[in-house]
């Protein structure tokens, strides 16, 4: 009889251990790392918990989110024409009334919602365009306070552009001091179309200067002549950081006609790019000026992937005045992607999960904490499912969380009865 005891022992997973591998193991836990994987483990543990053959998982990673903005929909007025445009008035006027406080509980309970639904990596963008940077004070707090349970990215963002203000350079510089892990630009948002390549500049220059990694949203517009991918692409080459850097939305992508995509997917090959898409926000809030037939909105997510490039999809907003609806659950992102990036092979399917799980990691530059493999951080989360399709096909419910070695959250399944 083995005399190996563990904190926690799963048995019977059905693990994904890579998009490329499912195996049906107990994966064995102690002192917050995975100590084990085996067919079966000789064993005892404190706890022990039978998965009865469900998928064992990677948890999901959120790229893209703005937890300063969530579950302010309607405050204080609705987006009742749905664009984006409109939603950066109306988050002009809200902004205004943050307290620390304010933006701490809500992005609190955004977070739980998410960990409930086997979330535990985040990146949020914090607005930096107003003077006391209220926001990103609370989410620099808050990625603190949450630490032993979730891991929180915060990204130094300029909603209002870096120089639409005389002060938000300034902010920008202040936001890297306190400790952003991330820094952001929106260059299609500038006054100037130079002023939005002055920005991409700007960015890669601190970027350098602080060690940050780069998040930009990019071209988030229908305008097929807004072109600062192609600037961020060129910096990402010339300054070899190109694996840090993300391009975010990257809708008017969409948009470009095919002889300038095709020149354009060359360039994004050799800048080693990440890219985020925001399918239910995308499709959204794109194309809200088109009659018929109208865009996507998208960004050429398939074809990226297709390419090798690294592709990862976010949640963008959580009832917040771009989108009122939301609850984020990842594979409501997943599901969306397979439709209106016509994703729909069985390889395509499969891709999409990916990209909330392993690509998001790449993405948020994770490396060896993440995944489910002995000697790393044991974060994973059991769903009622057999596999990936089966989890989009279904947005399969999530039954077990794990969090740094410890059962987070535990869901007791839903009971339904057929009366006829």
């Amino acid at each position: 009889m083995s005399s190996q005891s563990y904190d926690l022992i799963l048995r019977h997973c059905r693990l994904l251990r890579s998009p490329d591998a499912l195996e049906s193991v107990d994966v064995g836990i102690q002192a917050g790392k995975i100590m084990a994987i085996a067919p079966h483990l000789e064993a005892t543990a404190q706890q022990e918990l039978d998965m009865q053959g469900q998928l064992v998982s990677p948890p999901f990673v959120e790229s893209h989110i703005h937890l300063d903005s969530a579950l302010t929909a309607g405050e204080p007025r609705w987006n009742e024409s749905g664009t984006l445009f409109e939603g950066i008035e109306i988050w002009r006027d809200r902004k205004q009334s943050l307290t620390l406080e304010d933006v701490k509980q809500r992005a609190i309970a955004t977070l739980k919602q998410q960990a409930m639904q086997g979330v535990l990596f985040v990146r949020s963008h914090a607005d930096v365009s107003e003077t006391n940077l209220t926001a990103l004070q609370a989410l620099l707090a808050v990625r603190e306070e949450v630490q032993d349970w979730i891991t929180l990215q915060v990204v130094a963002f300029p909603q209002d552009g870096i120089y639409g203000n005389p002060q938000n350079q300034a902010l920008m510089e202040e936001a890297l001091k306190l400790g952003v892990d991330v820094v952001g630009g929106i260059p299609h948002y500038e006054l100037t179309r130079e002023d939005g390549v002055r920005s991409v500049q700007q960015v890669f220059e601190w970027a350098q200067q602080y060690d940050r990694l780069i998040d930009i949203h990019c071209d988030e517009i229908d305008d097929d002549q807004s072109r600062f991918l192609e600037v961020v692409a060129a910096y990402a080459i010339r300054t070899g950081l190109g694996s840090r850097v993300t391009a975010s939305h990257t809708t008017a992508f969409g948009s470009y006609n095919n002889a300038y995509a095709y020149k354009l997917m060359g360039f994004l090959q050799r800048a080693q790019l990440n890219f985020i898409a925001n399918p239910l926000i995308n499709i959204t809030l794109q194309g809200r000026t088109d009659t018929y037939p109208k865009r996507r909105g998208v960004t050429r997510v398939k074809e990226l992937w297709q390419q090798g490039l690294n592709v990862s999809l976010g949640h963008d907003c959580v009832q917040d005045p771009w989108y009122s609806l939301g609850t984020g659950n990842m594979l409501d992102v997943a599901f969306m992607a397979v439709h209106v990036c016509q994703m729909t092979g069985m390889g395509e399917i499969d891709a999409c999960y990916d990209m909330v799980t392993w690509q998001g990691a790449k993405t948020l530059g994770l490396g060896d904490q993440y995944g489910v493999e002995v000697g790393k951080p044991a974060n994973l989360i059991v769903l009622a499912a057999s596999d990936r399709y089966d989890a989009i096909r279904r947005r399969a419910s999530v039954r077990y969380v794990i969090s740094q070695g410890r059962l987070l959250v535990e869901m007791e399944p839903t009971k339904m009865i057929w009366h006829r």
